[in-house]
């Protein structure tokens, strides 16, 4: 008898084993497969059906966390040489006449890619539309400012392009040196200030041969150049639609429902119950008190 209920109970463990296997590879093949899938066929439809509303060729450039791995960690991202290939790549298979819409949610990333994409948008000949539904940051400005319309959501915010080396602001290595003279420092940190140097000049430069490629006088592309890439404020400082409108950049706040709907189609990687919760009706409110000027607005 009880080598009978032994045998009754290591069989009904094997089929627990069994089910507890065949659930995580059903979760697993879903996770990897099913759902990514998924949900880049419904950003296609999504980004197909803007194309047809504007007759443009549309590229979504969108960097959030996004739950990516089985165990569900979220991943970042920011922009990447990888990004630019892709990008160019698109571009090149658009005809030159041809209107372009951009996408853009990034808070930023390599220079390089970040000015090749920027460079690419500022020789099209067609029309150049970027559209920031929630922020574009660093390298993510450096594109936004090739464009030759920016589209904000009202409370959408642009960011200064000052260079990073390191960890550390290029503006601030280079002023450190200057409070504490060439003599008080290390000949590494000397070194690291002429780098810093040179890459501000570097970022000023390429930011203002763009604005001049967008029409800007030589005079106006050097201001704004000189604005967003001096390092007067830090590096997260938001650049609001008025302030940016203060600035001379062309930005209207038409912001299309479709540009919605795409982001939300990035979710946010996280855990748990969701921390903002909200019923989603539209209420007819509207109405917006001016904002004040930009602080440093002017040289």
């Amino acid at each position: 008898m009880r080598v009978a209920w032994a045998a009754w109970v290591q069989g009904l463990l094997g089929l627990a084993k069994a089910a507890l296997f065949i659930t995580l590879a059903v979760v697993i093949v879903q996770q990897v497969y099913f759902n990514p899938s998924r949900l880049a066929s419904a950003r296609a439809g999504v980004i197909n059906r803007f194309e047809q509303e504007r007759k443009t060729r549309v590229i979504a450039l969108i960097h959030r966390q996004e739950t990516v791995s089985v165990f569900g960690v979220p991943v970042s991202s920011n922009i990447s040489i990888e990004d630019s290939e892709a990008v160019l790549r698109a571009i090149r298979l658009t005809p030159d006449a041809q209107p372009i819409d951009v996408i853009l949610h990034t808070p930023g990333g390599q220079v390089l890619a970040a000015e090749q994409i920027a460079k690419a948008l500022a020789d099209r000949k067609g029309k150049v539309t970027v559209f920031v539904p929630h922020y574009a940051m660093s390298g993510g400005t450096i594109i936004a400012l090739a464009a030759d319309e920016i589209v904000m959501d009202a409370n959408a915010v642009l960011g200064p392009v000052d260079p990073q080396v390191g960890d550390m602001p290029a503006a601030s290595i280079v002023r450190m040196v200057e409070i504490k003279g060439p003599t008080n420092v290390s000949d590494q940190m000397l070194v690291l200030a002429d780098v810093a140097q040179k890459a501000r000049l570097q970022v000023a430069y390429f930011v203002s041969q763009i604005l001049v490629r967008e029409g800007y006088s030589q005079k106006k592309s050097v201001e704004v150049a000189t604005i967003f890439s001096e390092g007067r404020w830090t590096h997260d400082f938001p650049i609001l639609v008025q302030n940016a409108k203060q600035l001379g950049l062309p930005v209207s706040t038409d912001m299309p429902r479709t540009v919605y709907d795409l982001m939300d189609l990035y979710p946010q990687g996280g855990k748990g119950r969701p921390s903002v919760l909200y019923v989603p009706v539209r209420r007819g409110f509207g109405g917006s008190e001016p904002l004040p000027a930009l602080p440093g607005l002017l040289p």
